[in-house]
C-alpha cells in the first residue's frame, strides 16, 4: 500500500515538472519598456524625416513644423510611467498551479480511485467449481430452515439443475409447492428434470407438468421441445413433427438451434411416412443444374471455371455467385446467402433473382471473349429445379 502511495507522489511531481518546465527554467532576459520602445520609433521617424529634407522632398517651412510635432509627441509618451512587459510572480503561478493540481487529483482519487478497494478486488480468485458447489450447499442449508419459503426452493432446485444434480433439483421443485403453479418456465424445468430422473419417461406426472405449462403459454420454448419429444417417445411422429415445426418458427433462421431443430423434424417426419418440408434454408435458395449446348461442349477445356451468377432483376451487382471448376455437363448448383457478394444485399432479402452462367477461361468476374454463356432468367426464389442451357459464345 505505502508502495502505491510513493509512486503516486512521484508520478504527481513529473507531471508537474513537466507542466511547469517554461516557469521553472525560464531564461534571466531583460524585457524592453513601452518607452523605450516609444523612443526608439521616433528617433527613427525623424532621421527618416532629415532625410526626406536633405533630399529636396520638403521644404525647410515643412520640415519645422514636422520636427516641432514630433518632439512634442515623443516628449508626451516617453515622460509617462515605465511599464516593462513582466508576467506576474513566478513563484505565486507555480505554488497556484501545484496546488490545484494535487487537490484535483486527490478528489478524482477518492471518487473513483479507491486503491484499497482495487487491492481487494486483485485478490480475489476465481470462482471454482468446488466454490460455486458449497455456495449451493450453504443455500440448501438456510433453505431447511425456512421451509415456507417457496421462492427459494424454486431458486435452489434451479441451481441443483444447473449442476446437473436433477434428483435434488427434483426435490427442490417439489417443494416450491404453488409458486410454481402459474410459472410455465418453472413447469418446464421441472418436467425436464422429471424425465432426466426417470432415463426418459415422459409418463405421469412429467406429461401433466408439460401440458399445464403449455396451456399456461402455447409458445413456451422448453414446454414445446418436451411436448415434441414426448410425442416422438410415443410413437406419434405426426404430433412431433407438428410441435417442432411450431417450436422451430421462434427459433432465429440459421441458428444453431434451428438447425437442430430441422432434423429432428425430418427424423420425425421420415419416421412417420410423411413428405418432407422444405427448411427455410431452402426456400432462401436458388438451386438447379446448368447443362452445355451440344455444339458448345468442344470449346471446353481443363481448367475453365463454371460461374452462376443471381443478381436483383434490373440491377448489376450480383447477389451471390458460385465459382466452380467445370465438370460433366450437367453441372448442378445451389445459390444461398453464403455466397453472398455483400452481407447486406441478400439472395434471401428478394422474391425473385435474374440468373444467368458463364463458363471462364480466365475466372475473371468480367466476361472476355471466347466465355461460353447462357441467357439470363427470371426465377423466384425457392425455386429448386432451374435449368440453364450454355448456348452462347463471348464475342
Amino acid at each position: 500500500m505505502f508502495s502505491f502511495y510513493i509512486a503516486a507522489f512521484l508520478l504527481l511531481v513529473l507531471v508537474l515538472v513537466l507542466l511547469l518546465r517554461p516557469l521553472l527554467f525560464a531564461g534571466k532576459v531583460q524585457e524592453t519598456s513601452r518607452r523605450q520602445m516609444n523612443a526608439v520609433i521616433y528617433r527613427e521617424e525623424l532621421e527618416k524625416l532629415a532625410a526626406e529634407h536633405s533630399a529636396g522632398m520638403i521644404n525647410a517651412q515643412e520640415y519645422e513644423m514636422s520636427h516641432a510635432e514630433m518632439r512634442q509627441r515623443l516628449f508626451q509618451d516617453t515622460s509617462e510611467e515605465d511599464d516593462k512587459a513582466v508576467m506576474g510572480s513566478t513563484k505565486k503561478v507555480v505554488i497556484g498551479t501545484c496546488l490545484f493540481i494535487a487537490l484535483l487529483s486527490t478528489a478524482l482519487y477518492l471518487s473513483v480511485g479507491d486503491v484499497v478497494r482495487v487491492a481487494q478486488h486483485n485478490q480475489q480468485k476465481p470462482m471454482t467449481q468446488e466454490g460455486v458447489e458449497k455456495m449451493v450447499a450453504d443455500f440448501a442449508s438456510k433453505m431447511e430452515k425456512e421451509p415456507d419459503n417457496l421462492k427459494g426452493w424454486a431458486m435452489l432446485a434451479r441451481s441443483y439443475r444447473i449442476l446437473g444434480r436433477s434428483e435434488d433439483a427434483a426435490k427442490a421443485y417439489g417443494r416450491a409447492g404453488s409458486f410454481i403453479d402459474n410459472d410455465p418456465e418453472l413447469l418446464a424445468e421441472y418436467a425436464d428434470t422429471l424425465v432426466a430422473v426417470a432415463n426418459g419417461n415422459f409418463s405421469g406426472k412429467p406429461l401433466q407438468l408439460i401440458q399445464q405449462a403449455l396451456k399456461l403459454d402455447p409458445n413456451n420454448l422448453l414446454a414445446l421441445w418436451l411436448s415434441g419429444s414426448a410425442s416422438f417417445n410415443g410413437g406419434n411422429y405426426k404430433a412431433a413433427a407438428q410441435t417442432w415445426e411450431k417450436l422451430a418458427k421462434q427459433l432465429p433462421p440459421g441458428s444453431e438451434e434451428a438447425r437442430a431443430i430441422e432434423t429432428s423434424i425430418a427424423e420425425a417426419r421420415s419416421k412417420g411416412g410423411l413428405s418432407q418440408k422444405a427448411s427455410p434454408q431452402v426456400a432462401q435458395s436458388v438451386s438447379g443444374k446448368v447443362e452445355i449446348s451440344a455444339d458448345l461442349k468442344s470449346l471446353v477445356k481443363p481448367g475453365d471455371v463454371l460461374m452462376v451468377i443471381a443478381r436483383k432483376p434490373g440491377e448489376r451487382m450480383p447477389v451471390a455467385v458460385l465459382k466452380v471448376p467445370v465438370t460433366d455437363s450437367p453441372m448442378s448448383f445451389a445459390l444461398t446467402d453464403k455466397l453472398a457478394m455483400n452481407p447486406n444485399a441478400l439472395i434471401s432479402q428478394l422474391s425473385e433473382v435474374a440468373i444467368e452462367a458463364r463458363i471462364s477461361k480466365t475466372g475473371m468476374a468480367k466476361a472476355e471473349s471466347g466465355d461460353l454463356l447462357s441467357a439470363v432468367q427470371t426465377v423466384a426464389l425457392g425455386s429448386n429445379q432451374v435449368k440453364i442451357v450454355i448456348n452462347q459464345v463471348q464475342k
